[in-house]
């Protein structure tokens, strides 16, 4: 019997953002790549049941003759991936094509942020608007933690601890994490919630869970991960960094800075939250000065 595709796509988008908590920038792109996935199938005639290796390398050639980029590729065949993989997991469908490859990419190291221009963006801002106070809250948090922004856009007042200097974010897949705060940092948090925030209250659009919600824009609703992205690309402009920096260098940089200052590989994984050491090991690359002063006074040649 054939599946109605759009009703296991539309279950699947359901299950990522309900059990497995994933934000709205991600959401959007698994929607996206997975409807392009579906049109594909409707115009070919394919049904999920009929997929297999060579039928999937047609949608390769497809992606491919689009002038996607290989990382575009990669990433629209891999929500295709997970997709099958769900279906296998709920007994709906076994399917060849989960083991289908893209291309290879190319391998790039993660952007860091100078120390000058980490500088710049958590000055202080000169004025007392609420908005204002609360980016540099913000933004000084980013740093503080690496953490990435969905988590920032759904911090809790209960989840800031501030007798112990701790914050505790929910990440991919609903794991929490314990991250501590620098002084700095907490200053910063504590004169938002005091000086800021209560002047961006609007009971009537604060109810449930965005009530406890830290983060909130002018309009008194809670700060969306697309909201922090926007406030963030407005600070680097007012503070003159060059636009194509993203929050996420800031989470680059926060573990660089960690490992080349002499912090473990495993805390800095504890840290970001990175389930697998494999991912955190990119940053020893970028942190290769550290470890060569490292080399040189720890060497009995050197």
């Amino acid at each position: 019997m054939k599946q109605d595709t759009a009703s296991l796509i539309e279950s699947y988008l359901f299950s990522l953002k309900v059990e497995r908590n994933f934000s709205e920038h991600s959401l959007r792109a698994y929607t996206g790549d997975l409807r392009l996935f579906r049109n594909w199938l409707n115009e070919e005639g394919y049904a999920l049941e009929d997929l297999d290796s060579r039928s999937m390398r047609s949608y390769l050639v497809v992606l491919s003759k689009e002038n996607h980029s290989k990382t575009t590729i990669n990433r629209r065949l891999s929500a295709v991936r997970s997709f099958l993989r769900w279906l296998s997991e709920q007994d709906i469908l076994d399917s060849a094509a989960v083991s289908m490859k893209g291309p290879k990419t190319p391998h790039r190291l993660p952007r860091v942020v100078s120390d000058a221009d980490i500088k710049k963006l958590l000055q202080p801002s000169p004025t007392n608007e609420p908005a204002d106070i609360r980016d540099d809250a913000l933004f000084e948090l980013l740093y503080a933690t690496g953490a990435r922004i969905s988590e920032l856009s759904g911090l809790r007042l209960q989840d800031i601890d501030a007798s112990e200097q701790l914050v505790h974010f929910w990440g991919k897949g609903s794991k929490e994490r314990v991250v501590p705060l620098y002084k700095l940092a907490l200053e910063k948090l504590q004169r938002y919630l005091t000086q800021a925030r209560p002047r961006l209250i609007k009971p009537h659009k604060l109810k449930g869970e965005d009530a406890g919600r830290v983060f909130l824009g002018t309009s008194g609703v809670p700060l969306s991960a697309d909201s922090i992205r926007i406030a963030f690309k407005r600070r680097l402009a007012l503070v003159g960094i060059d636009s194509s920096v993203t929050p996420h260098d800031i989470r680059h940089s926060f573990a660089t800075d960690l490992l080349a200052s002499g912090a473990d590989l495993r805390s800095v994984q504890t840290l970001l939250g990175h389930e697998h050491l494999t991912t955190t090991q990119i940053y020893t690359h970028l942190s290769i000065g550290h470890l060569q002063d490292v080399a040189r006074q720890a060497h009995p040649r050197a």
